[in-house]
């Protein structure tokens, strides 16, 4: 499973410093998901990134 975080970001032409302000989460948090550095995500930290992005986690995660 990987992480399109960075693409959906591009797309709304929006900054990972951004995304931390506008969730709470960490910035460190922030890129290791962006990088797919990341083992695992919260629920919670995974509805507030949707919500932030107005996505859904299919838009986000995806299966290799």
């Amino acid at each position: 499973m990987f992480v399109t975080l960075k693409e959906q970001l591009q797309n709304i032409d929006k900054t990972m410093y951004w995304l931390s302000k506008k969730t709470g989460i960490s910035q460190n948090a922030i890129g290791k998901l962006a990088n797919n550095k990341s083992t695992s995500i919260t629920f919670d930290n995974l509805q507030k990134i949707c919500l932030a992005l107005k996505c859904t986690p299919n838009d986000i995660l995806k299966i290799d």
